[in-house]
C-alpha cells in the first residue's frame, strides 16, 4: 500500500506545487517537469536564472522520445549509481503532447540532464502502486534542496525554516541524513564517461596515485570546490562542496574535511592551495595550518597534474598540457585560462598562450560577455559598430564608460583566458549577452554550434601565433579570427555557422600548438584540461585531430576536468615538490 503521504505528495504535484523532498544525501525541490507554470515558479523562487535543471524519469521510455540514448547512456542511467546523465536532446521530440519537458527546464542547453530514480520515495513519487487514476507526473524537476549557491540542506528542522519560501510542503522520511552529498552529474563524450560533477555514488571512492605521497590535504579552489586528501599511494576526493563564496558554504567545507579525515584515517602533515592570494580556499589552509606547511600551488599546473594523476602517469616525462578555462592567477599576476604549459608534477614552462586582452570590471564582464566581446574586439583594432549584436547589446550609457574605462586601463585585469574568448563569440554571434550562471555563454555557443555539424573549417578563422621575444612563450593572437567573425556577421551568417567555425578554429589552434611543441620538445603526450573542455564539441574535435597527429591524448574520466578535479593535482604537485625540496637523512649532520 501507498502511504497516504505519497499519494497527497503525487496529487500536490500534479496540481502544480512545489515539494521539498528528502532524499539520500540532502533535500530535492521537485515540481512536475512538463508543467511550464510550475517550472517557472520554482525557477524564480530557487533564484536559478537560467541554469539548467535535471529531471527524474519513471523510466527510459519516459526518455527515449527527448534525447539521443547510447548504450554507454542507458548503462549509466539503469547502473547501481544513478547520476544525473547529460543527454543530447533531438531536434524534433517524439514524445507525445504533455510529455515534454516545459521549455523553462533547460533553456538554451543542448543537453537535458535525466536521472532515473534510485531510492524508493522516487518509485513512489513516479507512480509505483499508484492506483488508478492517481498516477501523478512521470517526469519530475529535481533540482537541490537549497537557494542558489547554498550547500544541499539535510537536517529536518533546517529545512522546514531554510526552504520555507521555496517548497509548498515537504516529504519526509525518519532516516537521519549524516553526510551531505549532490547528485552526481556525468556526460559520455567520444563513447567514455565524463564526470562533471563528482558526488553521489563516486565520492569518496579512492583514486590510485602513481607514487607515494606523505598525508596531505589539498584544498581545491573556490569554484564547485572539492577537497582530496592522500596518503601513500591513494586519494580521497570529497563530494561537489559547492562555490566558497559564502559562511555557510565554508562551514559545509570544514565539516565534510573532518567527516572525510575520520572515515579515511589519514592525518595531513602538509596542505596543498591554489596560489591565488585571495581564495577563501587558501585562506582557510592558512588558518587552519597549525604550523603544518602550505603549498601554493598554480592553478593550471594543478589541472594538468589531476590529469596526469587520474591516467597514472609517474612524471618522469613531461606532457604539454592544453589548460582552457575562465579563470586562474598567473605567475605574472594576469588572469590566465588559455594555457599551453610543459608540464610535470616538480614544475612546468610555459610553452604558449593567448593573447592577453583587458578584462573590464572583472565578474561584471563575466556576467556581461557582450563587455569582454567590445575588449576583444577593441584589442585586435576592430570597429564595434551596431551593426554587430554585442555592440547594440550594450547600453548606450554603459558603452561611454566602457570605452573610457577600456582607454585608460582602469579595472582590467589581462587575461589569457579561453573561457573569456568563448564568452566573447557568443555575444559577437547574438546568442548570449546576459550570462545568469557560470558558462552559459559558451554552453549556448556550443549549442548553436551542434546545429551546424557541416559547416566546416574556414580558413579566415584563425590565430596568429607570435613570439614576441628569443625565449618567450607563443601568444595566440585571435585577431584574425574576430576580423573574419565581424564580416560574417555582417554579411548574414547566422549564429550556427559562427559557432562552428570557431570551434573548428579553437581544435585547430589545438593541433598547430601542439605540433610546435613536439617539434621543440619532443613532447608526444598532450593532457586536455579545465573546464572548456567540459565542451564535448570542443573536446571531441581536439582529441580526434591529435590523435591523427600522432599524439598520445589524456582526458579526464575520474575526476571533473573543472575546478572540481583541482584538488588532485593540487595533492600530487604539493607531495612532489615536498619531496624534491627535503633534505636527504642526515642532511642536517652533514651541513
Amino acid at each position: 500500500m501507498v502511504p497516504r503521504a505519497v499519494s497527497s505528495a503525487r496529487r500536490m504535484l500534479a496540481a502544480g506545487a512545489v515539494l521539498a523532498v528528502k532524499g539520500l544525501g540532502g533535500y530535492h525541490l521537485a515540481c512536475d517537469a512538463t508543467d511550464a507554470r510550475a517550472v517557472a515558479e520554482l525557477r524564480r523562487r530557487k533564484a536559478r536564472g537560467d541554469k539548467p535543471f535535471a529531471v527524474m524519469a519513471a523510466g527510459l521510455a519516459d526518455v527515449e522520445p527527448l534525447v539521443h540514448l547510447g548504450p554507454e547512456e542507458r548503462g549509466l542511467l539503469t547502473g547501481t549509481v544513478r547520476p544525473v546523465v547529460l543527454l543530447r536532446r533531438r531536434d524534433e521530440p517524439e514524445a507525445p503532447t504533455g510529455a515534454s519537458p516545459a521549455a523553462a527546464v533547460a533553456p538554451g542547453s543542448p543537453d537535458l540532464g535525466v536521472m532515473l530514480p534510485y531510492t524508493p520515495v522516487h518509485h513512489l513519487l513516479l507512480g509505483l502502486g499508484a492506483p488508478e487514476g492517481e498516477d501523478g507526473p512521470r517526469l519530475l524537476v529535481m533540482t537541490s534542496g537549497n537557494l542558489s549557491g547554498e550547500p544541499i540542506v539535510t537536517d529536518d528542522a533546517e529545512a522546514l525554516t531554510r526552504l520555507a519560501g521555496l517548497a509548498d510542503a515537504w516529504l519526509l522520511h525518519d532516516r537521519p541524513i549524516h553526510v551531505p552529498c549532490d547528485d552526481s552529474v556525468v556526460r559520455i563524450c567520444d563513447g567514455e564517461q565524463l564526470v562533471l560533477r563528482r558526488s553521489r555514488g563516486y565520492a569518496p571512492l579512492p583514486v590510485a596515485l602513481p607514487f607515494d605521497v606523505e598525508p596531505a590535504l589539498a584544498v581545491g579552489g573556490d569554484l564547485k570546490n572539492a577537497f582530496c586528501l592522500g596518503e601513500g599511494r591513494t586519494a580521497w576526493l570529497s563530494a561537489h562542496i559547492g562555490d566558497m563564496d559564502d559562511l555557510v558554504t565554508q562551514q559545509a567545507f570544514a565539516s565534510a574535511e573532518r567527516q572525510l579525515e575520520s572515515i579515511t584515517g589519514v592525518r595531513p602533515r602538509l596542505l596543498a592551495a591554489d596560489g591565488h592570494p585571495a581564495y577563501r580556499s587558501a585562506r582557510w589552509a592558512r588558518r587552519h595550518a597549525g604550523g603544518r606547511p602550505v603549498v601554493p600551488v598554480q592553478h593550471h599546473h594543478a589541472h594538468i597534474a589531476s590529469a596526469m594523476a587520474e591516467h597514472g602517469l609517474d612524471g618522469s616525462r613531461p606532457v604539454l598540457g592544453v589548460a582552457f578555462d575562465g579563470t586562474g592567477h598567473g605567475l605574472d599576476g594576469a588572469v590566465w585560462g588559455g594555457e599551453f604549459l610543459l608540464a610535470d608534477y616538480a614544475g612546468f614552462a610555459r610553452f604558449a598562450h593567448l593573447a592577453y586582452v583587458p578584462l573590464p570590471g572583472g565578474d561584471a564582464a563575466v556576467r556581461r560577455p557582450y563587455r569582454m566581446a567590445l575588449a576583444h574586439l577593441r584589442a585586435a583594432g576592430l570597429a564595434a559598430d551596431h551593426r554587430l549584436p554585442c555592440t547594440r547589446a550594450c547600453p548606450p550609457d554603459e558603452l561611454r564608460v566602457l570605452e573610457r574605462q577600456l582607454d585608460r586601463g582602469f579595472h582590467c585585469a589581462p587575461t589569457s583566458s579561453m573561457g573569456r574568448l568563448f564568452d566573447a563569440v557568443s555575444s559577437l554571434a547574438g546568442i548570449c549577452h546576459h550570462a545568469g550562471y557560470e558558462a552559459q555563454a559558451a554552453i549556448e555557443l556550443e549549442a548553436a554550434a551542434l546545429r551546424a555539424p557541416d559547416a566546416g573549417a574556414d580558413g579566415r578563422w584563425t590565430f596568429r601565433l607570435d613570439r614576441p621575444g628569443t625565449r618567450a612563450p607563443l601568444t595566440a593572437d585571435p585577431a584574425p579570427l574576430l576580423a573574419a567573425a565581424c564580416d560574417d556577421v555582417r554579411g548574414g551568417t547566422g549564429p550556427a555557422v559562427i559557432a562552428a567555425r570557431f570551434h573548428h578554429a579553437v581544435a585547430r589552434l589545438v593541433r598547430t600548438v601542439c605540433a610546435a611543441a613536439r617539434e621543440a620538445t619532443g613532447v608526444e603526450t598532450v593532457a586536455l584540461t579545465g573546464g572548456v573542455f567540459a565542451n564535448t564539441v570542443l573536446s571531441s574535435a581536439c582529441a580526434h585531430g591529435l590523435r591523427q597527429d600522432g599524439f598520445r591524448v589524456l582526458r579526464h574520466r575520474l575526476v571533473p576536468p573543472g575546478d572540481g578535479g583541482l584538488a588532485l593535482g593540487q595533492l600530487v604537485v604539493a607531495a612532489r615538490t615536498t619531496a624534491r625540496t627535503a633534505p636527504a637523512p642526515g642532511a642536517a649532520e652533514q651541513q
